[in-house]
Formats: C-alpha cells, structure tokens, sequence
C-alpha cells in the first residue's frame, strides 16, 4: 500500500510552495488508495514559532485534504536515540562537543532514480559533508529523525521539494547503515516568482489562511496550486478536487520549475465565484465582512448574484455595495438638484417596481437633462460607476431608494 507523508515544521506558517507539497502527496494517496501521513516535525525546538502546528492542521482541513494520520516528532525521541545508539555501536557515527555525527567517507558514491522526470541523480562521497544527527540539546536532527520515521512509518514515497534532493546522499547513507530499504524519491519542482527566482514573500508568496482570509476560495486556491508543476493533459486549467485525484499521476509532474502567476490565481478564483451557489457564497462573506449581517438576508442573496460576475476576491463585494447602503449625506449643486427633483418625482410615481420601469424613468431623465450615466450614477451613490444601477435599485426596493434621493439636498 502506497503511505505518504507531509512533514512540516512549525517553525512558521507554511507559504502556498509548502501546501502545494502536502496536496501533491494528498493526491497521490487517495489516487493510489493509499494512506496520507501528517508528521509535525519538531525538533528544532529553538525555532519552533507559537501557533505555527495550529495554522498547518487548518490549512489542511480547511482545503479538505485532512491527513489519516497524525505524528508528532517531538513525542518519539526514545525511538531516535534508540538508533542512534545503534549507529554508535557500529562505529558509523561518533560523538563530539556533546553532538553526534556521520562520517561520510570520501570513496562513497550515492545515486537514486528520481520519480520527478525518471532521471538518475549521483553525488560523490567527496562532495558530502560529515553530518549531526543528534544535537547537543538531545534533539535529533531532520536527517536521522525523518529517515527512522520514514521507515518506521512505511512510507513509500518521499514527496518533497526539490531543495532536498542535496540531502538525500546523507539519507541514503543512513538507509544503508541500518540495513533498510530507502523509499522512493520525488523531488517536486521549486515554484519561482515572477522574476525566476525562488518564490519568497516579497512575490506575495502567503499563507493559505492569508489567502482565504483575502477573500480567495479553497477550490481556487486547490486548482491553482495543482497546476503549479502537475500537467493533468488536455490543456486543462479548471479542475476540481475529485478530478485532480482521478487523473494525478507522478509520472505528469514537470520537471521544469513552475512560476507563481497571481493574475492566474485571480482569474480561476472570479470562474469559481462565478460557479459557486449563492448560499455558499453567502457563508463566506459574511464569514469575512461580518458587517454586511445587518442586510435583509433576501436583498444580500440578490446582490451576491448581481456582482457574481464582478468579483474577482469575495473581498470585492462590500466594495461593490457599499455605494448603496452608505448614508447618503451630500450637498448637490446647482445642475443636480432639478435631477433629483425629476428622479424623485418620476420614482414616486412608478407603481411597478422592476428593473424595465427603472430604467425607463432613467433613460427619460438622461435624454430630458442631456446628461450621460456617469453623471446619474454619482447622483445614486457618489461615484460615477459600478454594479448595475437599474437591476441595483430594484434589489434595494422603492422605499430605500426615495430614502437616498431625500438623503441628498
């Protein structure tokens, strides 16, 4: 059975780079019926950062892709000092300055056949370092820790970036002194910023939690980071969860570096909005902008499905309507004033309140005063554009409308 591992440390919020390593190992297990591993891995406790283990549960619950099982390093340091007293005893490895170390010996030749592409990686003993296994706090290091636990834990295919691939000689060394079996390799593609170089914060390279609290949906931000490296054939972009599981296979990951493209990001998010149900739309934005709570639930629904098409964050939507429900306190001048007297008096008079008699008292006052609706718009919310202002007022009703008229003098 194929059991794969995502082995984060909390010594911060993963970035999008990280999550999308915990995704492709998610796909892998439940395309292949295998089991999905979340090992917290800590212990590098001086750097540890607070709420660091928390921020990566949500992550991954809150994208949907919750591990089957969880472990935590820090919890299994009998097991490590177990093997590296075995390592002593075999005079692989030796203490110093309260440290224990690897030799690495100068003859040796370490190569694996990398899942990523299906090309052979070597390194030569010479290029290798001697290596700490157990630090002077009585904490193992990354190396040893996550090769026991690799093995211990049946992992069967180590999928990580490709930043790891100048460690992997010190893995296989470790592999061969206690006699085990190493895994398989897979050695994903570093994701670079726009100007090819490693992706960092400086190229808005945030958290999952940053994003979605920016307004951007999961299925989005799920899609987005599926493409970063994976091609699931037929030129596809738009591509749900259940999909990307059916199609993932390692054998499509590029072997070329992908680059984080936020306008890309962006326009799958506003084809997702434009797909979601209202209600669930609806969730998510008062769950973001819990101020809006204060509209009829009726009229919020409405105007959700007005700028469905207009959003490109959810973030968007209070920005869209606020123009409507703001107090409508503003002197007019001169030329306005008669307008709003015509408007008002033509709108009182609408006995049927829809979106053709709306714009038909508008289409009557533009032609009547010579204006364009740049003009009228400014009158109705202070700006000279924005949603639809006939489909607009008949969502927020007659009354609330003659409210915003009378609010202007």
């Amino acid at each position: 059975m194929v059991r794969v591992r995502f082995a984060p440390s909390p010594t911060g919020i993963p970035h999008i780079g990280n999550t999308r390593t915990a995704l492709f190992n998610f796909l892998h297990a439940r395309h292949t019926g295998g089991v999905f591993i979340l090992r917290i891995e800590d212990t590098d406790q001086k750097r540890i950062v607070k709420g660091a283990e928390e921020a990566i549960f949500e992550i991954l619950d809150w994208l949907g892709i919750s591990p089957d099982e969880k472990f935590k390093q820090s919890e299994r340091l009998p097991i490590y000092k177990k093997h590296i007293k075995i390592l002593l005893d075999k005079k692989i490895a030796y203490e110093k300055d309260g440290a224990v170390y690897v030799h690495v010996s100068d003859e040796k030749d370490f190569s694996w056949v990398d899942a990523v592409g299906n090309k052979k990686i070597s390194f030569q003993g010479k290029d290798v370092e001697d290596f700490v296994i157990l630090k002077s706090d009585g904490f193992p290091t990354y190396h040893l820790a996550n090769v026991v636990d690799d093995y211990l834990m049946n992992i069967t295919h180590v999928i990580r970036g490709e930043e790891w691939i100048s460690s992997t000689p010190k893995h296989l060394l470790l592999y061969e002194s206690f006699g085990w079996k190493p895994p398989i390799f897979v050695h994903l593609p570093v994701i670079l910023g726009p100007d090819r170089s490693k992706l960092s914060k400086r190229h808005g390279a945030k958290s999952v939690l940053d994003l979605r609290d920016e307004g951007y949906l999961k299925e989005a931000i799920l899609n987005f980071m599926a493409l970063l490296g994976w091609n699931p054939g037929k030129d596809r972009e738009i591509i749900d969860l259940s999909e990307m599981i059916s199609f993932f296979d390692l054998k499509d990951v590029n072997v070329a570096n992908p680059v984080f493209d936020v306008k890309k990001l962006d326009w799958m998010n506003g084809v997702y909005i434009r797909k979601y149900q209202i209600s669930n739309i609806k969730y998510q934005i008062l769950q973001l902008s819990p101020e809006l709570k204060k509209i009829d639930n009726e009229i919020l629904e409405k105007f959700i499905s007005l700028s469905q098409t207009r959003m490109t964050t959810l973030k968007d939507f209070p920005k869209l309507i606020q123009p409507f429900f703001a107090p409508q306190k503003r002197r007019l001048n001169k030329a306005q004033a008669p307008i709003v007297k015509d408007i008002r008096e033509k709108f009182e008079r609408t006995y049927k309140w829809d979106q053709e008699n709306i714009f038909q008292v508008l289409k009557e006052v533009l032609l009547k005063h010579k204006i364009k609706m740049p003009v009228l718009y400014k009158i109705f919310t202070g700006y000279e554009s924005g949603l639809p202002l006939p489909q607009s007022l008949q969502i927020l009703g007659k009354e609330k409308t003659l409210e915003k008229l009378n609010g202007t003098s």
